[in-house]
Order: structure tokens, then sequence, then C-alpha cells
């Protein structure tokens, strides 16, 4: 069974930082891992993607703020969040695609921060 699980949400001051974590379990490889992260009232937005081979696409919100990287060996994808805003406050999931493009996702974080 394929289980992706985040955790480090927390609540946290603007300017701050936090590291979310995912760690994945049941499949050997992933392809592309992401963050995606949804606001309430609000969609489901696209925060970040990384490769297999580290490459990585920010949204426009998030670039040079945000850090996505990832441990290939431990299946586990990495958020590095820095200088924090309110409107960064959402809950944050993992997204992994496999080698066959089917879409796994973890449970979500939630992130919190108070200006």
């Amino acid at each position: 069974q394929v289980q992706l699980v985040e955790s480090g949400g927390d609540l946290v001051q603007a300017g701050g930082s936090l590291r979310l974590s995912c760690v994945t379990s049941g499949i050997v490889r992933f392809n592309a891992m992401g963050w995606y992260r949804q606001a309430p009232g609000k969609e489901r937005e696209w925060v970040g993607t990384i490769s297999r081979g580290g490459t990585t696409n920010y949204a426009a919100s998030v670039k040079g703020r945000f850090t996505i990287s990832r441990d290939n060996p431990k299946n586990t994808v990495y958020l590095q969040m820095d200088w924090l805003k309110p409107e960064d406050t959402a809950v944050y999931f993992c997204q992994a695609v496999t080698t066959l493009n089917y879409e796994y996702w973890g449970q979500g974080t939630q992130v919190t921060v108070s200006s």
C-alpha cells in the first residue's frame, strides 16, 4: 500500500521558517514529487515540483522563498519555507507521481503564519 505522510506543519510568525517533510512508502521509485497547498475557502494550488533528477519549478508566489529538495533513496521530499507570509497559511499536501504517471497524495499538514 502506498502512503505519503507529511510532517512539519506548525504555527509560525511572519518572516519565520518551516521545513516540511513527506515520507513515502510502498513504492520504490517516483518520478516528479511536489507540493500543493489549500487555503480556507480556496482551491488547491500548486507550490512547486522537483524531478527525479533534481530540477525544480516553483509558483511565482513562492519563488525565492521556498526550496524543494528530495532524497531519492529514502523516497522523501522536503519543502523549506523561508520568509513566510500570512498568505502562506494553508494545508500543505505532498504529491508523488509514479513512472506510469499515477498520482499519490498525502493527507496534508497545517501551516499557519501569524502577522
